[in-house]
């Protein structure tokens, strides 16, 4: 007989008899009395394990070795152990899986952009539905205004607009003056770089001053939104808000959305007028052009109606960033790496959808002559 702790053998030659634990703790000494008592193939023993006490799947390893991997060969006295020893010995006893072949070529491409397109598709059906949560939410709660949550949105337009307003202003400001020289360089030759101004001042009030604000937006607003809802997914505080019998896009997203089709006009705003104010500047040290003949001739020849064209897709690009931002970290599965990936989805898709929607209207709006 041998033992250790509560495990037992017994070996008188044509069955072995087996009791007490054979468990992980054991692992030390059944291993050295199983290869005492191994036998060949053709020689196994019967294992008479009826009086087995707790065994886990090491235990059951053990049996196998000393059945012969013939799990036939070993009476239990329960079910459950005779099962644990099957799918153990099934374990052991699979073919090792095949390495996957990989595509390559032609064939590899067209899967890749297949499985691309059905992402693609995946994704937009996605955000489509969850506009239409983020909707029926703005309808449900429009005339109900205990449902608003006020400071939840104010001290998001703080952190979404307030405190945007610095870079967004620098990097609207050093475009614009960008933009300044290169058309003045360009205009030089032909003796028309007075029109720098127009040049100016069309770009930023129709295009560059939305533009450039949402992009900035959506790396620093969206893919902050999917940050911070993908944490509370992470720390399942989201399911904690549905036990509260709350709606997490009334709770999380409304105040999101809201904060930044405030913030959005406002930084708009802030882009067109630092957009042009970097251009003036480099009119004024470049062109020898006043800053009273620049402002006199952009009051001329620039209309008002190209600041409302630029105006209007604010709205826009605010709502598609916010719902994306967060549809986003309501994807995330519970790890860091899950908030890192749907956090830099995020920021993809918000800037693809800015500048695909900028494109479209553009077209749009050239086409009614507006």
């Amino acid at each position: 007989m041998s033992e250790s702790g509560s495990a037992h053998i017994v070996d008188d030659g044509r069955r072995i008899t087996i009791e007490g634990d054979w468990t992980l703790e054991h692992v030390a000494h059944l291993s050295a009395v199983c290869a005492r008592l191994q036998r060949t193939p053709g020689e196994a023993a019967r294992i008479d394990a009826r009086g087995l006490g707790r065994v886990d799947t090491a235990g059951a390893s053990f049996l196998l070795d000393l059945a012969g991997e013939d799990p036939q060969r070993i009476d239990v006295a329960d079910e459950a152990t005779r099962k644990l020893i099957a799918a153990v010995s099934k374990a052991e006893n699979a073919p090792p899986a095949k390495p996957r072949r990989k595509d390559r070529g032609f064939v590899a491409s067209v899967v890749n952009i297949g499985a691309a397109l059905e992402a693609f598709w995946k994704n937009l059906v996605a955000l489509v539905g969850f506009i239409g949560l983020i909707l029926a939410a703005f309808a449900r709660s429009a005339l109900q205004p205990r449902l608003w949550r006020m400071t939840s949105t104010v001290s998001h337009i703080e952190q979404t607009g307030l405190n945007a307003v610095p870079i967004v202003a620098l990097l609207c400001f050093l475009v614009g003056a960008v933009v300044a020289f290169l058309g003045a360089t360009v205009l030089q030759e032909f003796g028309a770089s007075v029109y720098t101004v127009e040049l100016v001042g069309y770009s930023f009030l129709r295009e560059f001053g939305v533009l450039l604000t949402a992009i900035m937006v959506a790396g620093r607003s969206g893919s902050a939104f999917t940050a911070q809802i993908g944490s509370m997914k992470a720390r399942e505080e989201v399911d904690a808000i549905r036990t509260l019998g709350l709606q997490p896009v009334d709770v999380l997203v409304m105040p999101r959305v809201l904060a930044l089709l405030v913030s959005m006009p406002i930084l708009t705003l802030v882009g067109m007028l630092a957009g042009i104010i970097g251009g003036a500047a480099v009119c004024v040290f470049t062109l020898d052009v006043s800053p009273l003949m620049f402002i006199t001739r952009l009051h001329e020849t620039t209309t008002v109606r190209h600041f409302w064209v630029g105006m209007s897709k604010a709205p826009v690009f605010a709502f598609l960033i916010a719902a994306i931002g967060c549809l986003e970290g309501f994807k995330v599965s519970g790890s860091a790496e899950s908030v890192g990936a749907h956090t830099t989805s995020s920021v993809v898709q918000s800037i693809f959808v800015v500048i695909l929607i900028d494109a479209l209207a553009a077209i749009f709006f050239m086409e009614i002559n507006l």
